[in-house]
């Protein structure tokens, strides 16, 4: 009776563990038939390059929508501090202290 194993609760020496197992089974896999495949359902070979095309662009515009986000974020920051700075007095040098008339 097989369980279950949740990677995020075991440790890199047992993960390491399970790895090396499964990196020598997919070594010693071929492809009986390498025009149909089973990928979401069986395909083409034809059908699956078109998937995993499909796929990749998708989890390409994925990564990409945080990149402009986080631009567009990083823009508006820069135009903040370039106001405040802009807006606040400019704080006198070290050591040189405005002069006081005296009376």
């Amino acid at each position: 009776n097989s369980q279950p194993v949740i990677i995020t609760k075991r440790n890199p020496p047992q993960l390491e563990m399970f790895k090396n197992p499964a990196d020598q089974e997919t070594e010693t896999l071929k492809l009986q038939d390498a025009e149909h495949v089973l990928i979401d359902g069986e395909q083409t070979a034809e059908e699956a390059k078109g998937f995993f095309e499909r796929k990749t662009g998708f989890l390409t515009n994925q990564m990409e929508k945080p990149q402009r986000v986080l631009q567009e974020k990083h823009a508006v920051k820069q135009a903040v501090m370039e106001m405040m700075s802009q807006k606040t007095p400019r704080l006198p040098a070290l050591g040189t202290a405005p002069a006081t008339a005296k009376a």
